[in-house]
Order: structure tokens, then C-alpha cells, then sequence
């Protein structure tokens, strides 16, 4: 079996609905509504470091002070409403970070029907634009002078060379679409060719040891790498195999 055909019966037998249930995309899962989806999503794929267990069980707890309406509590709660928060913490996610998340939204969502348009400034339809596009996002979300500066770590860019892991994974879960039902795909602009693989630790190990990576560090440009060796294989769908290799990293400890 040749490589290809390796991650293609991988990347089948990951990307089940079963899949979902462990995974902080069960978050947005819980939501039908565009707004809730893409509101918890971001939430969730920020929060998405340590244990999946206690990632699924924050998400819960950020959802529930939110009242399980996300986008409804986003654009209509009181400053009153906002105490709750004030205990929240994840890791190094604390409750400034938390209160400005909410700030941006309720800001954006005033003005826009989707978060789509917050990622799709600058956006045009070749294939490197991610890197535009997420550079742009990371400077809207702190444009505001008040926007605190320790909750800009919790928003990666390119431009600080990150692998940008978190909000690949997110931009995943809103674009790319299939007949399994893992991934939403209620975006239309960015296309699913576009997208760059989420590179996080059992992603980059895996893709190391099967030949996918070369470049030494792990960062934007080791993302990039790894995408376009996965265009290759797929090249309207390369982030399909992301299931992959993450399959292959937790699961199989491959």
C-alpha cells in the first residue's frame, strides 16, 4: 500500500460521526444556528490544549454562563451578566482573555451576520492567502487600543510565525464539508483547497515519521509544508487528512 493509499483508509476510518463525541468539536456540534456554531467553535478550537476531557468539560462550563446561546448572550447581555466570567480560567485562558473575546464579538456580530467576513478580509482566490487572511483576522481581533496584550498569545499569526494550529482547525471545522458530518462546512467564500492543516504535537510527529515534513522547527511555514505535500494526495481537499494523521498520533500512538 503506497502512502496515499495509507492516509486515504485513514483518513476514512477517522472521519466517522464516532469521532465526534471525544473531540472539542462536539462543542459547536451541540448548535444548529450559523452564529452559535462559529461562536462556540472559537471558543472551543482556542481552548483546545491538554486533555480533550477537560477541554470538552471548560467549553461546557464557558457555554453554560453564556446561558447555551452563544450569540443570543453575545449581543444582548448586561454588564451584570459578565461576573460569571470573572472565575473562568483554562490553562493560561484566563478571565481577561475570556471578557475580551466576548468584547470582539459582541462588537463584530453587531455589525456582521458571520464570522466568515472577519477571516475573508483581503481575501482573494489563490491558494496562499491563508496566511493574508489570518494575519488580517489576528489585527481586526486587536484593533481596538483597549484590547488587552496578553490575551494576543491566545490568537495566533503568521506574522509571529506560529503553526497557527488552533484557528486551522477551526477554519476546518467552518469550510471544509463532506457526507460524514464531522466538519460543518457552512462557509462558502474560503474554499477547502485553501486551507492549511492544523499542525499540532501528534500531527507534526506523524507527518515527521512518515516523510511529510522536513523543515526542522514546527511553525507556519512547517504547516505550509505539510499542506502542500497533502495537496499531492488531494488537491482540492488536502486537510482531509488531517483526520489522518491525528487518528494515526492519538489513537494509534503510530
Amino acid at each position: 500500500m503506497d502512502l496515499k493509499d495509507f492516509l486515504e483508509e485513514k483518513t476514512l476510518h477517522y472521519n466517522q460521526p464516532e469521532f465526534i463525541t471525544l473531540d472539542p468539536i462536539s462543542i459547536p456540534h451541540r448548535f444548529r444556528k450559523k452564529q452559535d456554531i462559529e461562536i462556540a467553535g472559537f471558543f472551543a478550537a482556542t481552548l483546545a490544549w491538554g486533555q480533550r476531557k477537560t477541554i470538552i468539560n471548560k467549553c461546557l462550563q464557558l457555554l453554560e454562563m453564556m446561558d447555551n446561546a452563544p450569540h443570543d448572550f453575545i449581543l444582548h447581555h448586561e454588564e451584570k451578566d459578565l461576573r460569571p466570567f470573572l472565575n473562568f480560567k483554562h490553562r493560561t485562558f484566563n478571565d481577561i482573555d475570556t471578557l475580551w473575546f466576548l468584547a470582539f464579538f459582541k462588537s463584530f456580530y453587531q455589525k456582521h451576520e458571520s464570522l466568515e467576513e472577519a477571516f475573508t478580509i483581503g481575501w482573494r482566490e489563490e491558494v496562499d492567502v491563508m496566511e493574508v487572511l489570518l494575519v488580517n483576522y489576528h489585527d481586526l481581533f486587536f484593533k481596538d487600543p483597549e484590547a488587552p496584550q496578553r490575551t494576543r498569545k491566545h490568537v495566533a499569526t503568521p506574522k509571529r510565525k506560529a503553526a497557527c494550529k488552533r484557528i486551522n482547525m477551526f477554519l476546518r471545522w467552518m469550510v471544509r464539508q463532506d457526507d460524514k458530518g464531522v466538519d460543518f462546512g457552512i462557509w462558502q467564500k474560503i474554499k477547502p483547497y485553501q486551507l492549511i492543516c492544523p499542525c499540532d504535537l501528534h500531527v507534526d510527529r506523524v507527518g515527521r515519521k512518515l516523510g511529510l515534513i522536513e523543515r526542522k522547527q514546527t511553525d507556519w511555514r512547517t504547516a505550509v509544508e505539510l499542506t502542500e505535500r497533502l495537496r499531492e494526495f488531494d488537491s482540492e481537499d488536502p486537510v482531509k487528512y488531517d483526520f489522518a494523521l491525528f487518528g494515526l498520533g492519538v489513537e494509534e500512538k503510530f
